[in-house]
């Protein structure tokens, strides 16, 4: 039998679209909807939430993986993009969720092309293991822009 981990978070509401989210690690801030959803711009919101959530997790799980495959990290950046669809009877749902990792590893020892294939290898297992990206429906696309430092 697997185990188990609960996560916790709070809400409460403030008035007019304001929230306020405690998260169980301690972090805490005002959220709203998104402007084009009545809501404020400036501010946390529900979708950039879970946007981030995934691009996090893939990052995360990045990191993991090159340690595992051994690689020399320099620098990881993500720009991720989610997109919604809204649909006639206004339900919505995220189609896909979109990342453009720009990744600068050290080629060490071993060709360029090595270190390219494990550095993809060590991509594709940040998907395969990241809890958020597995929990979501939408699809997963990842464009990375790998760059070999000599």
């Amino acid at each position: 039998m697997g185990q188990t981990t609960t996560y916790h978070t709070e809400v409460s509401w403030k008035g007019d679209h304001w929230g306020r989210i405690i998260m169980g690690n301690g972090p805490e801030m005002d959220f709203s909807a998104p402007p084009d959803a009545q809501g404020h711009a400036g501010v946390l919101t529900p979708e950039d939430a879970f946007v981030a959530a995934a691009n996090s997790c893939i990052m995360m799980m990045f990191i993991w993986a090159t340690e595992r495959f051994k690689l020399k990290l320099i620098s990881y950046s993500c720009r991720a993009e989610g997109t919604k669809l809204i649909e006639l009877d206004r339900t919505e749902t995220f189609t896909h969720l979109r990342f453009w990792p720009a990744i600068r590893i050290a080629v060490g020892n071993e060709t360029a092309e090595v270190i390219r294939a494990r550095t993809e290898r060590a991509l594709q297992s940040a998907r395969k293991y990241s809890l958020v990206a597995n929990s979501v429906k939408s699809e997963i696309i990842i464009e990375p822009q790998i760059e070999i430092v000599y």
